[in-house]
């Protein structure tokens, strides 16, 4: 069952007709994600209707591109069918459907646009990690109007890959995701999905696993120098998710706090002590480790943001 969201009363309207209704459906390798939200100049994006799926769409890729099964493309497809239908009855004007990761590794990514499209008409769109990036940006910093201290760097960490970027945000009304301006964007084919099916085998996973994880992490991150920002924001599954467990700013310690808490016994009982998901909480000390490592390429804590890829490309929908 989906679980869903609603800020605000999914039945609005606005008299003036100054706000567009748009919906992203986000195809990612843990979940597939709905957003509807009301785009205007004054008041930026307003959040209508949130729901997700963990659809497990890159279980079993890693990194050769694999294919999806059967079992899994009719699973997706009749999701994102779901989705578009409760998009349609909230009113979106547009809906787009977006991939990441998941939809870049997997051979027969056609066979999965096909299902969509003849289910609900749609178009997937397979983000590249340039885009991906971009509209994770976007996302992220468009409710910053009151920072004007210097670049901000976002860590966007996926179940199949983790971006790592920094730019300077344009400000509300003033060209949308299309004039974000980006100076440094590194992506990096690891994800908390990939990370956990790889490297633990035990519930909860042992020390010496936890210890392979940051081993591996710190390999991918290297080659990682992100010039200096003065502000870090975490999105994604894994940063949004720690709010309840580690507060809004990620440091050092809440991160070690956090890790303790989810490895004090097996996912699912961690989940129901923390009101977490149980897949999510056994994906969540990988997730940890990722956001850990890329705290420490900045030089600073990580506060958690308050959008990613789904609010980028609404806004990038009502942009035109």
């Amino acid at each position: 069952m989906p679980d869903r969201s609603q800020p605000h009363d999914a039945r609005l309207v606005l008299d003036d007709g100054s706000a567009v209704r748009c919906a992203c459906i986000d195809i990612g390798s843990n979940t597939t994600r709905l957003l509807v939200g009301d785009v205007d100049a004054q008041r930026g994006l307003q959040r209508i209707h949130e729901e997700r799926v963990f659809t497990r769409l890159g279980e079993g890729l890693g990194r050769s591109g694999a294919t999806f099964t059967p079992e899994k493309l009719a699973a997706v497809t009749a999701v994102v069918a779901a989705h578009e239908r409760v998009a349609r009855e909230l009113g979106a004007q547009t809906v787009a459907v977006v991939g990441t990761a998941a939809l870049r590794r997997a051979r027969n990514r056609s066979e999965l646009e096909l299902s969509i499209e003849g289910a609900c008409g749609l178009a997937v769109r397979v983000l590249d990690a340039g885009a991906e990036a971009r509209l994770a940006f976007a996302g992220a910093t468009h409710a910053l109007a009151g920072h004007s201290e210097g670049p901000v760097a976002v860590v966007d960490v996926g179940g199949g890959s983790s971006e790592l970027i920094t730019g300077s945000w344009p400000g509300a009304g003033d060209g949308g995701p299309r004039s974000v301006r980006i100076a440094f964007c590194s992506s990096i084919e690891l994800g908390s999905l990939d990370l956990t099916e790889q490297l633990i085998a035990h519930d909860p996973p042992s020390a010496e696993e936890l210890a392979a994880i940051e081993a591996r992490v710190q390999q991918a991150f290297a080659s990682v120098d992100p010039p200096a920002a003065a502000l870090a924001l975490a999105v994604g599954g894994s940063a949004t998710s720690l709010a309840r467990l580690a507060g809004r700013e990620l440091n050092p310690e809440s991160l070690r706090q956090a890790l303790v808490a989810l490895t004090a016994g097996p996912a699912r009982e961690v989940a129901q002590r923390h009101d977490l998901h149980s897949e999510r909480a056994r994906l969540l000390p990988a997730g940890i480790l990722v956001l850990a490592q890329a705290s420490r390429a900045l030089g600073l804590p990580l506060q958690i943001g308050a959008g990613g890829v789904r609010e980028g490309v609404v806004l990038e929908l009502a942009d035109g």
